[in-house]
């Protein structure tokens, strides 16, 4: 995989805190030394530097070029880039990297790239590596990451909260309880930014002064919808912008299904609050499945479109969940976070004998009835039913007057 055991960049100066194995202790320009020198460093050994680059040809899930990494190493494979596979469509677009700009940019705004190895590296993305829905499959190379937390520390406890970009309101207040109360309770609420449930999630866990992490489809340095800009602020000044895609990179449609896939793969658990049968929500939902993560549906009116997507998880298994505390006792290791059996509320009748019971019963609610007849009702005899009678009035459950 690689040899450095920890390779993490401080977020502000972009200075490699440990270096050893392949990167050779030396972190090119990503160190301080010159941008111009980076497209060298490659050449010289720094793994950190070709995953970037190879990240910068490729799309995210690109399943063929993420087995010749692990089989050649990211190093073998784009110097191959030039001379073996050069006329592959990965060799085609390594004239367009511009790996100096790249770490500019960077530098500029605090991004850092995290890979396989590094101690924010979140072990859980290795499970994508057997898992493959559609055409895309792979971990990533690695993840651009933006904000104060760490990656890896954050997401060990996390869920995954998804839905419609065209939520309700119904579905908006929902997802704020189940996001703050996440929160509240030291769980890393995850979504991908965008309108609807999504921002209604990362807003919810902000505004309770909770961890965040918004995954895009773009590179964290433009994070997409521009309308969700000021979130994205606050995240990147309290939480963690994550994207497997380069500074600069704009979303499009095959970008956000892969997208889903890192959403679901860093979390515990994916609950869907609102959604349509065909939507991206159902995709994550699906990366969950096959990634054996928890998945969990909220139930919703059955008059409404947005509600299709639930109900249609739930009648695929996945759990009903209606509050943070349900959620969190699903993803709970067994036993651990037990929720009590919900039960209405006690009434005095739940505690009384069965023969009082009986008793109780033959009383009418209102107005009276002589004892003899009340006797007769139960079965029971005058002297037996006047004791009982006697017992239930000290209680203070029935009263004698003139009527009976």
């Amino acid at each position: 995989m690689t040899g450095e055991t920890s390779g993490q960049w401080d977020r502000n100066s972009m200075t490699r805190s440990q270096t050893s194995g392949r990167s050779g202790g030396n972190g090119g320009a990503m160190s301080g030394e010159s941008p111009g020198h980076v497209d060298q460093a490659v050449e010289v050994g720094d793994e950190r530097l070709a995953r970037m680059a190879l990240a910068s040809v490729s799309e995210p899930g690109d399943k063929q070029l993420a087995d010749l990494v692990d089989s050649e190493g990211p190093l073998a494979v784009w110097s191959s880039l030039s001379g073996s596979r050069r006329d592959t469509r990965w060799g085609r677009r390594k004239a367009l990297v511009r790996l100096q700009e790249m770490v500019l940019v960077m530098q500029r705004r605090g991004i850092r790239f995290v890979m396989p190895g590094d101690t924010e590296w979140p072990e859980q993305l290795d499970d994508l590596a057997h898992v493959e829905l559609g055409r895309v499959q792979a971990r990533p190379l690695g993840l651009w990451v933006s904000g104060p937390g760490h990656l890896a520390a954050w997401v060990r406890d996390s869920v995954a909260i998804v839905g419609t970009r065209t939520s309700t309101h119904y579905g908006e207040v929902v997802t704020g309880d189940l996001a703050a109360g996440l929160a509240l309770r030291d769980m890393t609420v995850v979504s991908g930014g965008a309108y609807g449930i999504d921002v209604c999630a990362h807003r919810a866990a902000l505004a309770v002064d909770g961890r965040t992490v918004a995954v895009l489809a773009s590179g964290v340095d433009q994070p997409y919808p521009r309308g969700n800009a000021r979130v994205f602020d606050e995240i990147r000044a309290r939480g963690l912008l994550v994207s497997e895609l380069p500074p600069g990179e704009r979303p499009s449609r095959p970008r956000f299904l892969s997208r889903n896939r890192v959403i679901a793969a860093l979390s515990m658990g994916s609950v869907m609050v609102e959604a349509r049968v065909r939507s991206g929500a159902q995709n994550t939902l699906g990366w969950a499945e096959r990634l054996s993560r928890v998945r969990m549906a909220v139930p919703g009116p059955i008059t409404s479109a947005q509600s299709e997507g639930p109900h249609h998880q739930l009648r695929e298994d996945a759990t009903l969940v209606t509050s943070a505390a349900e959620i969190i006792e699903r993803i709970a290791p067994m036993g651990q976070q037990t929720l009590p059996l919900p039960q209405g509320p006690s009434r005095v009748v739940d505690r009384l004998p069965a023969d009082l019971n009986d008793v109780f019963e033959a009383v009418p609610g209102s107005g009276g009835r002589l004892a003899e007849e009340i006797a007769a009702a139960c079965g029971r005899t005058l002297v037996q039913t006047l004791t009982d009678l006697g017992n239930l009035e000290e209680r203070g459950m029935i009263e004698e007057n003139a009527e009976g």
